[in-house]
């Protein structure tokens, strides 16, 4: 997403990395022993594991780590998680969609709930923001992947709805329940993906000036470090300007 795009690229230049990775890895981990308890542990018969440990892997989490996850749920190990959806208005009026995993609904949706609150935003009800978005697949590969025209090319083979390419890298979109299916289908023309995953990608975008971005970007973070967030996807949208300023504060 657009807003989620510009807060990562802040963040990045911001965080203390050892730190950042060690939350990320434990939040991938979560996800992979989740899936993993929920079918089969074998990521080629397991389509959400298959997901979970491209994505662990686009994140250099290491081998050991990612089969140490699976083993927890092979094993009846860890915590029993529910997946929550949390949704409301960020500053400037900014639609926000969090993903959560946690074993404890009530103080997952207080603490959620309290970060909307100090950001000057509101937590709503469910459905309240989501018809702003589409539920789709994407899947990402490198530049080093190929031309426009090669990526293009090969989206339609696959069954995919449309291909994103620019400076960073290339972003192909397609149904959400076609995710799965699409991806293989990638991977076998174009090689294993930088990541796969279903998103909510807005239909809209509420622009933010300075003081509103500034308050948006206090609410992505606090949102990030949450132990029990999984993904947030927002439809924000800051001018490079701001950006820059946002960046160097």
């Amino acid at each position: 997403m657009a807003g989620h795009s510009q807060f990562k690229n802040i963040m990045h230049r911001k965080g203390k990395q050892d730190a950042v990775r060690a939350k990320l890895f434990s939040k991938l981990g979560r996800e992979i022993t989740v899936a993993a308890k929920m079918g089969m542990p074998d990521p080629n018969m397991n389509p959400r594991l298959r997901m979970a440990v491209l994505a662990a892997r686009a994140e250099n989490m290491p081998k050991d780590n990612i089969q140490r996850a699976i083993n927890k749920a092979a094993g009846g190990e860890g915590d029993n998680y529910d997946e929550v959806r949390y949704e409301g208005y960020g500053p400037g009026g900014a639609a926000v969609i969090v993903e959560a995993l946690t074993d404890n609904r009530n103080r997952t949706a207080s603490a959620v709930r309290s970060y909307f609150t100090k950001s000057g935003g509101v937590m709503g009800e469910s459905n309240s923001v989501s018809f702003m978005f589409n539920r789709v697949g994407e899947i990402s590969y490198p530049l080093e992947a190929g031309d426009a025209d090669k990526l293009m090319e090969a989206a339609i083979e696959a069954g995919a709805d449309d291909v994103i390419s620019d400076e960073s890298g290339h972003t192909i979109l397609c149904a959400f329940d076609a995710l799965n299916e699409v991806s293989k289908a990638l991977e076998a023309a174009l090689g294993a993906p930088a990541s796969v995953k279903p998103v909510w990608r807005p239909t809209t975008t509420a622009p933010l000036d300075e003081e509103k971005a500034a308050s948006m970007m206090r609410l992505m973070e606090a949102l990030d470090n949450d132990d029990d967030v999984q993904n947030v996807f927002a439809n924000f949208e800051i001018a490079d300007e701001v950006m820059a300023k946002l960046g160097a504060a």
